[in-house]
C-alpha cells in the first residue's frame, strides 16, 4: 500500500502559478521607471597642471595668462605676470559670480585678452564644490542681449574662456600682511 501512495505522488504534475508574481511586476516596473532619476551628464574638457616631472621651457617673455583665485571671503582675478587685476568680495557670504562674468567681459574686450580663450581656476583646499561648478560656468559663458534669443526664444550664450585650467590655489597674503601689521602695533 506504501508503493501505490509513493507511485501516485510521483505522477502528479504540479503547475507553477505565477500569477500573483506577474501582477507584482506589472505594477512594480511602471512605478519604478516612473520614480527613477534621470541626470544629465554634460562634459567639460579641463587641463589639470603637469606633474612635477615635466620640465618647462622658460621663454624670455612669458605668455599673458588669466587666473581666478577662488578664495573664502572673495574671488581674485590676477594676471600670472602682472599681478592682481580686481578682488571680487562676497555679498552676504555669497560669491559675486555676476560681477566676476562683467569684468571677465571687460578684460575679454581688451585687445591683449581677446583671441585668448584660456583662464585657469584656483582653489583653496575647502572650496565648495558647486561654488567652483559656478565660477566656471562665470568663466565660460556670457549671456547675450533680449535681441540676441533664437528662434525658439532661449537666450543664446557666447564665449569668454572655455579652455578652463585647475589647480590649488596660493597662501593668502593678505593674511599675512594683518597678522604682521598688527604685530607691530
Amino acid at each position: 500500500m506504501f508503493n501505490r501512495r509513493s507511485k501516485k505522488m510521483k505522477e502528479m504534475n504540479a503547475e507553477l502559478n505565477i500569477t500573483a508574481f506577474m501582477n507584482l511586476m506589472v505594477v512594480l516596473v511602471p512605478f519604478l521607471l516612473m520614480t527613477a532619476v534621470f541626470s544629465q551628464v554634460s562634459i567639460l574638457n579641463l587641463n589639470l597642471p603637469a606633474g612635477a616631472s615635466e620640465i618647462i621651457e622658460t621663454e624670455e617673455k612669458p605668455p599673458k595668462a588669466l587666473e581666478v583665485v577662488i578664495r573664502k571671503n572673495r574671488l581674485d582675478v590676477l594676471e600670472r605676470n602682472s599681478g592682481l587685476l580686481k578682488s571680487i568680495p562676497n555679498i552676504d557670504d555669497q560669491y559675486d559670480f555676476a560681477e566676476l562674468n562683467q569684468f571677465l567681459q571687460q578684460v575679454k574686450a581688451h585687445p591683449e585678452f581677446n583671441t585668448d580663450t584660456g583662464i585657469t581656476l584656483l582653489m583653496e583646499m575647502d572650496t565648495n564644490y558647486d561654488a567652483l561648478i559656478q565660477t566656471m560656468d562665470a568663466v565660460r559663458l556670457v549671456e547675450l542681449e533680449e535681441k540676441d534669443r533664437d528662434s525658439e526664444g532661449n537666450t543664446i550664450h557666447g564665449e569668454l574662456f572655455p579652455n578652463i585650467s585647475m589647480g590649488d590655489a596660493p597662501p593668502d597674503t593678505s593674511k599675512l600682511k594683518t597678522i604682521t601689521s598688527g604685530d607691530k602695533k
